[in-house]
């Protein structure tokens, strides 16, 4: 194969997808910001902080300079944060614009004005810019090591997505193609925020029925959202919707769900975030999630209970009490 990904972000999640592109044959360059991170996983030959167990092929070659970028392809994944991600964006066209190829394993919106990420990168570079989106239940240790998963690649130009796909799909890595961005972006954004609340709920100390509960009422109020910003329903019936949400709120890999767990047993937010030392995206998409239900009228009471513990102080226990309080109504 004669195929070049340059991979933005050396978390885990990032270091999983550049180790499988290069495992799958494809010549690999793996970004990150911090010039004393990549020094050390270019002598480690191993992300020991974000993924460690897994040395690199040797197809997969370490940078921390964007320029090296554009030497080397006009392919580019990116896996940085969301409050990140258009600020690398905007560092990256300096170096790298003309035959852009750009996908994204972001989750998230932009902390800015709350837009989807699609939108970000059609405003820095062109609406006709080859863009796609990878998202569905994928942790990346269990990726690295080969586990079977699947995933979506969305995007509006299938023979990019199809290109992707070619690039990354294995016989324990499956990808599916999907060209309903809007969709596969607001449930891999807002299935972050559920699994804060299904973590609180959690270590409050309630049981697999109010789980259960929380995921099934959560997934109602992504399609809400999802489909009033112009997603399509079935698509929140998928990988990227409910696969990810049922992944996402259920296993303590997850670290919103730690995040939650954390905050249900009595530990503040500050304490939470020092002890899981990684990015928690649902803590700005709480707040972006719950901004736009308000700007677009949308029932969201599990995202605006959440909101209300993260950025208003609320306990998680009255957080609760508000959400069983609601006035009785039908299901649908």
């Amino acid at each position: 194969m004669n195929k070049k990904i340059a991979v933005l972000g050396a978390g885990s999640w990032g270091t999983a997808l550049a180790i499988l592109a290069a495992r799958n044959g494809c010549q690999t360059l793996l970004w990150g910001h911090n010039p004393k991170h990549m020094a050390l996983l270019t002598q480690d030959h191993e992300n020991k902080r974000y993924l460690p167990g897994w040395i690199f092929p040797e197809n997969l070659t370490i940078t921390s300079d964007l320029a090296d970028v554009s030497a080397f392809c006009n392919l580019v994944l990116v896996s940085v944060p969301s409050h990140a991600f258009k600020d690398t964006l905007i560092k990256l066209k300096t170096h790298l614009s003309n035959g852009l190829q750009i996908a994204w394993a972001t989750k998230g919106f932009n902390p800015d004005n709350g837009s989807l990420l699609h939108e970000v990168v059609a405003d820095i570079f062109s609406p006709q810019t080859p863009a796609a989106l990878l998202s569905g239940p994928s942790f990346a240790a269990e990726v690295a090591a080969e586990l079977p998963t699947a995933i979506t690649i969305a995007s509006s130009q299938p023979d990019f997505a199809n290109h992707l796909a070619d690039i990354l799909h294995s016989e324990r890595f499956r990808t599916y193609t999907n060209s309903d961005l809007i969709g596969v972006e607001v449930g891999g954004a807002v299935k972050n925020v559920m699994a804060i609340a299904a973590g609180i709920a959690d270590g409050l100390g309630f049981g697999a029925n109010t789980r259960a509960a929380l995921i099934t009422r959560g997934l109602n109020e992504i399609i809400r959202l999802g489909v009033k910003l112009g997603g399509r329903q079935e698509t929140f019936m998928g990988l990227a919707g409910l696969g990810d949400l049922i992944l996402t709120c259920t296993d303590n890999q997850s670290r919103n769900r730690r995040f939650g767990l954390a905050l249900g047993q009595g530990k503040d937010t500050a304490a939470a975030i020092q002890e899981i030392d990684q990015e928690i995206e649902g803590i700005s998409a709480a707040k972006e999630t719950f901004l736009l239900a308000k700007k677009y009228g949308v029932d969201m009471p599990i995202t605006e209970q959440t909101y209300k513990v993260l950025y208003e102080g609320l306990t998680p226990l009255a957080a609760v009490q508000n959400l069983l309080a609601r006035e009785q109504k039908a299901e649908s």
